[in-house]
């Protein structure tokens, strides 16, 4: 049965003090189940009240090798009782199953840290499919000297858990992620409870299956007690109590980037009063958004699978000019497909909101790896002058009010708007406080439904104050008009070729986006004041990592301000003044350097480069050291 997290005795409480902060990253084959271990895990430590980032690493493959480094799957966790604002810099745990989750993730853990490997998978032949030299086992051969080693046969123990529900082998080793989360439970005094229930409700009709999961579970829980009584100090296996992060109190709850923008959008098309239609086309990681939006009907949600890209944006662009607010989504070499639409839309003057869950590229590129190379494509990409919108989401949390936001902006302004996030966003979950939507100020849309006076035609062209243009339901009586793709007569609608009409629409759609400027809040500081030597300016999912890395300079007495940006285009109307107030200027990205171009041509200031484009998110170490560099 499932047991609560116990008492520290006074002892126990000596020998291991409580941790700030934890990293554990759990490893191995595609088909263990890493990723549904590290999901289990972080439910029971929200349940257990710490502050958490997550990073889910996936392998691009769909059906890799089994046991080979290019199908390794893993789940990094950062759990704490302060604020917690990546995945972490380096595990203190890596959990290994198999040989090449190993190899490819030791090199990570920091010095010192414990391995705990499945000795069971080290065989010779898993050995030589992570490409191990013959004769070599790491868990033997001295290796892994720099870490602490804790190797048992997870397999074999698994096994004999589940042995009295009569499973066969293939299935009873499916339960070693179980085993596994059990240990870890113990390991970091955390309740079997939700898990169990969770477990019985996966297999309801399936009941065996369910008290063989629960029976590993237990038995990997069991086994970190017996370890820590007969293990020295040394080996590693102790618990570790984290105690709760201290938080506003409200209603708490654990979302991805995908989840957070689905509800985001949803409560913006509500805050618009308009019922939203939604057409994607799957692809990574941008099909979780398909995925919880087609669960979200009784809130007026339509969601429809198309064909391809260039369909998807296009049934979205055609609800738009029915009346709805069109969203769709995809990542880069789909946004690619999307271009010539986008400019449709553009032309068009309809609300659209496009969300980009950038990956590595270019072409098919890291399919499962996250970049943020796609600034260019969502500020520029397209043919002509097409100005439209930028907005980048700064975490999982964020994406909620940046998919309002980009509602807002496409309803108010009559302008398809992006909306930018990434793999790590998408895929990582955090802590979210369910806000009070009562808060927040509604947008409500107004179609024109009034006729022109007697004598007078409808001008579809003619602009509000915003330089937005009205917006019409076909088949509103007297309203009839004239949309489309090529170039219209400024106002009526009508084809225009001649070259002062096009300049005059160029213009005009220029000067709405130009515009939203002054309807934006002005960028702040999020970390230090005006004038410093230094200042961090990133965007997107590079938040965490640079405002922890600031944070450190700062207390080390380093003068170092952070700013970061959501509005990413147009920019906010005070930021060339903010940035001519710092005596330097470093941006990371995980680019070779896209804000850092756009911040030098529009405010001609001297902006260097930080630039990563591994995969992998920054670490906040490679950003304190480039702060250091920057001031010495």
């Amino acid at each position: 049965m499932a047991t609560a997290a116990r008492e520290l005795t006074p002892h126990e409480a000596s020998a291991h003090p409580a941790p700030e902060s934890i990293v554990v990253r759990f490893a191995g084959d595609s088909g263990d189940g890493m990723q549904l271990t590290g999901g289990q895990f972080t439910l029971s430590t929200a349940l257990a009240g710490n502050d958490l980032a997550t990073f889910p690493d996936f392998p691009a493959e769909i059906r890799a090798p089994q046991g080979t480094t290019f199908g390794v799957s893993a789940f990094q966790i950062n759990f704490g009782s302060t604020a917690i604002e990546t995945a972490g810099d380096q595990p203190d745990v890596l959990v290994a199953m198999n040989p090449a989750a190993l190899k490819v993730n030791a090199e990570a853990l920091k010095p010192g840290g414990l391995i705990i490997a499945d000795e069971g998978e080290f065989t010779a032949r898993n050995l030589a499919k992570a490409g191990y030299p013959e004769g070599v086992n790491p868990l033997t051969d001295g290796s892994l000297g720099r870490w602490q080693l804790m190797s048992f046969n997870i397999s074999q123990l698994t096994m004999d858990a589940v042995k009295p529900f009569g499973l066969g082998n293939k299935e009873a080793l499916r339960c070693k992620n179980m085993w596994t989360l059990g240990l870890a439970l113990w390991m970091f005094d955390r309740s079997r409870e939700p898990i169990v229930h969770w477990l019985q409700a996966k297999f309801a009709k399936s009941p065996e299956l369910a008290e063989a999961n629960i029976a590993a579970l237990n038995a990997g829980h069991a086994f970190g007690e017996t370890a820590e009584i007969g293990a020295d100090a040394a080996r590693g296996l102790h618990q570790h109590h984290v105690a709760p992060a201290p938080a506003e109190p409200g209603l708490y709850r654990t979302v991805t980037g995908a989840e957070s923008i689905s509800l985001g959008l949803v409560a913006g098309s509500k805050l618009a009063g308009v019922d939203m239609f939604f057409g994607g086309y799957p692809i990574t990681p941008a099909s979780a958004i398909l995925h919880h939006l087609s669960r979200l009907k009784e809130f007026g949600v339509t969601t429809f699978q198309a064909e391809d890209e260039i369909a998807a944006i296009a049934s979205a662009i055609g609800a738009s000019y029915a009346g709805k607010l069109g969203v769709t989504s995809s990542s880069g070499p789909g946004i690619a497909l999307k271009g010539e639409a986008m400019g449709l839309a553009i032309m068009t003057e309809l609300p659209l909101v496009i969300v980009n869950s950038q990956r590595g590229g270019p072409s098919t590129g890291l399919p499962t790896k996250t970049e943020q190379s796609d600034l260019y494509q969502a500020v520029y990409g397209r043919n002509g002058d097409a100005p439209m919108p930028v907005i980048a989401a700064a975490s999982p949390a964020d994406a909620f009010d940046c998919a309002i936001e980009a509602c807002r902006i496409a309803t108010q302004f009559m302008t398809p708007v992006m909306l930018l996030t990434d793999g790590y966003i998408a895929n990582a979950a955090e802590p979210w406080k369910v806000p009070d939507m009562a808060a927040y100020q509604a947008f409500p849309v107004s179609f024109r439904t009034d006729p022109p006076a007697e004598g007078e035609a409808f001008l579809p062209y003619a602009r509000d104050a915003k330089g937005a243009r009205p917006w019409v339901k076909p088949g509103t009586p007297g309203l009839l008009h004239r949309i489309g793709g090529i170039e219209k007569k400024e106002g009526s609608g009508n084809i225009d070729y001649a070259p002062p009409n096009h300049q005059a629409m160029t213009d005009a759609r220029k000067a709405k986006v130009d515009g939203i400027a002054a309807h934006i809040p002005p960028q702040s500081i999020a970390l230090g004041e005006a004038g410093s030597r230094l200042v961090v300016v990133g965007w997107g999912s590079t938040f965490g990592p640079i405002h922890q890395a600031v944070r450190r300079a700062r207390a080390r007495g380093l003068d170092v301000s952070h700013i970061h940006l959501r509005h990413i285009w147009p920019l906010p109307a005070n930021l060339g003044d903010l940035l001519r107030s710092f005596g330097a200027i470093i941006v990371p990205e995980m680019n070779t350097g896209q804000l850092k171009t756009v911040l030098r041509d529009q405010f001609l200031v001297d902006a260097r480069p930080l630039s990563k484009v591994s995969g992998q998110p920054f670490r906040i170490a490679e950003i304190e050291a480039a702060i250091e560099r920057a001031l010495s």
